[in-house]
This record gives structure tokens, C-alpha cells and sequence, in this order.
């Protein structure tokens, strides 16, 4: 007869595809260039700052142009 742990790591073992996919479980290859893709991720932090200080200063621009032609209608 076959035991408890022999039948559960044969059932884990046929099923593991199934148990990664349901559980939506990371698997190495998934997170070995992990480290890498962070680290771009974070080069790109400053550039965004950059860019949304950018935009809001040319949105509140856009936002006293618009008053002021609203003023003088």
C-alpha cells in the first residue's frame, strides 16, 4: 500500500502545472531577471517626476489662459 506522503508528493508531482497556474504562482523563470527589471523600473522614477511636474505646470497654465478668456467673454 502506498503512504500518505508518497500518494500526496505523486499527486503534487501530477498536478503541479495545474497548482502553479490556479494559485498564480510565481515560477523561477519568472522572477530571474527580477532584480533587473527593478532596477529600470527605478532609473525611470526621476525621469516621471520630471515629467509630471512638467505637465502640471503647463496644465496650470492652461487653466489661467482658460480663466482669463473666460474674464473676457
Amino acid at each position: 500500500m502506498i503512504g500518505m506522503k508518497n500518494y500526496m508528493n505523486a499527486y503534487v508531482d501530477r498536478r503541479m502545472k495545474s497548482v502553479v497556474d490556479e494559485w498564480d504562482l510565481s515560477r523561477k523563470d519568472d522572477v530571474a531577471d527580477f532584480t533587473a527589471r527593478l532596477d529600470a523600473i527605478e532609473q525611470e522614477i526621476p525621469r516621471l517626476k520630471a515629467s509630471k511636474k512638467t505637465s502640471v505646470e503647463k496644465l496650470t497654465e492652461l487653466e489661467t489662459r482658460a480663466r482669463k478668456l473666460k474674464e473676457k467673454i
